[in-house]
Formats: C-alpha cells, structure tokens, sequence
C-alpha cells in the first residue's frame, strides 16, 4: 500500500512542530510542511529529515505548484499558518486577511482533478463576541477585533469553496517547547518565569478562557486524520476545541503558582480594563466542548493537569 500523504501549512510554528512530531512517528505516513521564512533551523532538520519542507508565501500562492510537482496531491491537509497576535492583525488589517483567510491554499487545492483532500483548519475562540459564558458552535459570531474578522472570513471561504473540511476553533494552545524553540512567549512558561522572580505580577481576573494542552489538540487532528483515510466520506466539521476549564489569567497564574509552590500573594488581581492593548479583546470567550467530546470521543485534560504534565516535561528536556 502507498503510504498517505499529510501537509502541514505552518509547520515550524509552536502546534506545526507538535504535529509534525505525532504525524512522523506513523510509519504509514508521508509527511511534508511549508514555511515562510527561511533558513529552517537545524534541530527542525535533524528531528525530521525524511520530511520534504517547501518555502510558501500564502499571500501570493508562490511555492504550492513546487509542492504539487515534488509531493503531489495531499490526502490531508492542516492549516496552522495565520498572524495570531490581535495586535498585529490590527495594525496591518490588509496582511492579516490575506494570511488569515486560506485563499491561496484552498485555490491550490482545487486545482487537483480528485476531491479527495481533507482540510483541517485552525480558527480561533476570539471569533465569539465574549458577552457570555460556554459558547456553542452554532451562536453566531460577533468578532470584536480584526484577527476575529479574519477567521470568520476564512470559516465562511473554506465552508463556501471546500467540500471537505473540519474547522476547530481553538482557545489558547499551551504545553511544552518544540524541537527547535519558538521564538513567541508560551503561557504557562511566561507564567512560571514570571513568578519564579518572587516579585508581584498583574494578571487579569475579568476575561476568561478554556486553554487546551497541546497534545489534546494533536491528538483531535490525529483522530480526524484518521477517520478521514480509513473512511473517505464527505466531512464538514466545526468544533469548539478548548480544555475543560474556564479559567481567567489569575485562575492560570495561581495554578502555575501552586505546582510549583510559589507565594500566590505575588499573583496580583487586574482588570483587563485598566492596560491599553492596542486592540478590543472579548472579555469571556469560553466554550462549550460538548460537541467534541461527543463526535471524537476525546476528553481534553484539566487545566491543573496540563500546567504540571508541561512544567515536567520541560524539566526533562
């Protein structure tokens, strides 16, 4: 049997690594994943060198026709590649929407003759208005900021131009470093560095989230994967894909703060109010993952068990 083919768009990004590391592990599988901006990192090199890489611009679709000359047509595609800091996305809405909605990508892979791709996107919880607790799939959503406009634009490109997806909007991805660090702060090391200073640090107790480890959410790619290649049949999926815990950032800190037995009198209570972003940002945009435990059959871990399973794994590495 030939062995199935996955491309990872943003593979060296913090959940592209994770991913690439799961996928390449599985003898049955082909794995590919693009970058923007180059030289790869040797430690990337030397972790997957049977993986092919291909330099792509998403903006203008310069490298996807090198990808189907040398790897073909993708059996499944993930889709991790976007400008994630809200920030950013507003003070250059233009690039932001070019990157965010999949227009190229989704061009490309229309050009294959066989519907026989499945696309995996990663949105975002920031595409809920954040007026209410445990948002369902089916509310409609209320963007308050340019990186939630983007998303909605791109859930509605793919839904209106691609006959097989699963859409997981995903909260705030946290858990251990990958194979070559990125560059961006992760949560809960932030979190730990932040503490371990024993000096007193604002955290906002009034915008709250359901943080998922990032294993859980490999694990939810790893299932779609694998239903798609062992059934084939036509998928068109949202799912809300957070943990089980609605926590605010002083519900995180303090959960930093016990594992590691810091003085949570360090941990000081804020409003999101009182510190200028630069960008709206919703104030309760937790989710209600109802509809993933029940159609993968996947229980992602608390959020206490996520903290301690990424502190020790880093002191391992």
């Amino acid at each position: 049997m030939s062995k199935k083919k996955i491309l990872i768009v943003g593979g060296t990004g913090y959940l592209g690594q994770h991913l690439l590391q799961s996928y390449y592990s599985n003898q049955s599988l082909t794995v590919a994943f693009t970058y923007h901006s180059s030289p790869l990192l040797q430690p990337l090199l030397d972790a997957f060198p049977d993986s092919q890489s291909f330099q792509v611009d998403l903006k203008s679709g310069i490298g996807f026709d090198a990808i189907s000359n040398a790897f073909g047509q993708p059996d499944v595609v993930v889709n991790c590649a976007a400008i994630s800091v809200p920030r950013a996305c507003e003070n250059d809405p233009d690039t932001a929407n070019a990157i965010n909605v999949p227009s190229s990508l989704v061009k490309w892979l229309q050009s294959f003759k066989q519907n026989s791709t499945l696309l995996i996107h990663l949105s975002t919880d920031q595409v809920y208005e954040g007026e209410k607790s445990f948002y369902k799939e089916e509310d409609i959503p209320i963007p308050v900021n340019v990186y939630g406009k983007t998303k909605v634009a791109a859930e509605k490109f793919i839904s209106e131009n691609f006959p097989n997806f699963a859409i997981l909007r995903s909260s705030i991805i946290y858990g251990p470093q990958t194979v070559s660090p990125v560059p961006k702060s992760l949560p809960i090391q932030w979190i730990d560095s932040a503490l371990s200073k024993r000096e007193k640090v604002n955290f906002f107790h009034d915008e709250f989230r359901c943080p998922i480890f990032v294993k859980d959410l490999v694990t939810i790619i790893l299932a779609l994967t694998s239903q798609w290649l062992s059934e084939g049949k036509q998928m068109q999926l949202l799912l809300n894909a957070g943990g089980p815990d609605r926590v605010s950032r002083v519900e995180m800190a303090d959960a930093v703060a016990q594992f590691r037995g810091y003085d949570t009198s360090l941990i000081k209570a804020v409003s999101a109010s009182t510190v200028d972003r630069g960008v709206k940002s919703p104030a309760d945009i937790s989710m209600d993952i109802t509809r993933l435990v029940q159609t993968l059959n996947i229980n992602p871990v608390s959020f206490k068990d996520g903290v301690k399973l990424t502190l020790t794994t880093e002191a391992q590495q």
